[in-house]
Formats: C-alpha cells, sequence, structure tokens
C-alpha cells in the first residue's frame, strides 16, 4: 500500500466495531502497513449531528484522507459534511445509507436531509441491499442516479452489517485496498 493513501472509516449509528466488517476493513488496512483511521465518534449509541460534523471536520483536516468508507448514518453524516464545502477524496464508498427522511427519534437531528450538489470524491461507489430496513431499493436507486454513481445491489444482506452476516468481507476489502 503507497504510503499516499489514507483510508478514513466512518461508522454509524452505535459504531462498528468486531466483527463488524468497517472493524475488519480497519484491520486489514492496518496489517499491511496502511494508514487508517477508524474514529470512534462522539457518544455513537446518542449520536448529534453536529457534534459528528465537527469531529469530522477536525479529522478530515487532520487526517486528510484519500478513501472515505461511510455506513449506515455516516453517510447521512457525509452528506451534511457536502453542504458544507470540504476537500475532495479520491474514493468516496457509501454503504447502506439509511433512506434521506428517516425517522428515528435518538437520530432526529440527522433528518430530513438533502441531497448536497457533490459529495466531494474523484470516484464513488454506493453499496446497498435489497431489504435494507432503513433505505428502500428504489429511494437508493434515485440517490445513485442523481449523483450518476455505480450502485450495487446485495440480495439478502440486510443492513449490511454484522448482524446480517458481514464481519470479514472480501469484496469491500478488494474494492477498497486493490489499488491503495
Amino acid at each position: 500500500m503507497p504510503t499516499a493513501d489514507k483510508i478514513l472509516i466512518l461508522h454509524g449509528w452505535g459504531g462498528s466495531d468486531a466483527p463488524h466488517w468497517q472493524a475488519e476493513l480497519a484491520a486489514e488496512a492496518a496489517k499491511n502497513y496502511g494508514t487508517v483511521s477508524f474514529p470512534l465518534l462522539n457518544n455513537c449509541h446518542f449520536p448529534s449531528k453536529n457534534r459528528w460534523v465537527k469531529q469530522v471536520k477536525n479529522i478530515l483536516n487532520d487526517f486528510q484522507p484519500t478513501i472515505v468508507v461511510c455506513h449506515s448514518l455516516a453517510n447521512t453524516l457525509w452528506f451534511w459534511l457536502c453542504q458544507e464545502e470540504i476537500g475532495s477524496v479520491e474514493k468516496l464508498f457509501l454503504v447502506a445509507p439509511p433512506s434521506l427522511h428517516t425517522d428515528i427519534d435518538t437520530l432526529k437531528t440527522f433528518f430530513p436531509c438533502e441531497k448536497p450538489k457533490q459529495l466531494y470524491a474523484k470516484e464513488i461507489q454506493m453499496m446497498v441491499s435489497d431489504n435494507d430496513p432503513y433505505m428502500e431499493l428504489e429511494e437508493a436507486k434515485a440517490i445513485a442516479d442523481y449523483y450518476q454513481i455505480p450502485l450495487t445491489v446485495l440480495e439478502n444482506a440486510g443492513h449490511i452489517n454484522a448482524d446480517s452476516g458481514f464481519g470479514k468481507w472480501k469484496l469491500i476489502e478488494d474494492l477498497v485496498l486493490k489499488n491503495s
């Protein structure tokens, strides 16, 4: 892994500790002497959009990632970050985003969320499940169409997390680490 690539992994509501695929991805990247940041976002079980935006803006400024990997609520967080001007990254992975109109009281500061004009990434890939309880496939397709980005639809993958069997996940490791 060239030293120039820096991977920032952003978890969703409640975190993504082992055996979640994000924890496995962070370990795999570090195993190969990669530069990876997998921060625990502030009060992850009761998140605040403003605190998360501030925390991640600081991380972006300090760490300056070239690759960002978002899961679940982190996708919404990225959308909020993109409402402001942020530095562009080489690659952005949007995995299992929730609906932009999610109605969960604990997450009310994040929603509704408008689509930003741009996602501040040169290459973007979106991955969803056809039976994710937090996002209808039609909405996922509409978001991918809006940004004209590739959409990978996994069958019966739930929320693409540890609870739906996504611990070690070769596909995401290959996509994130293959050229990084």
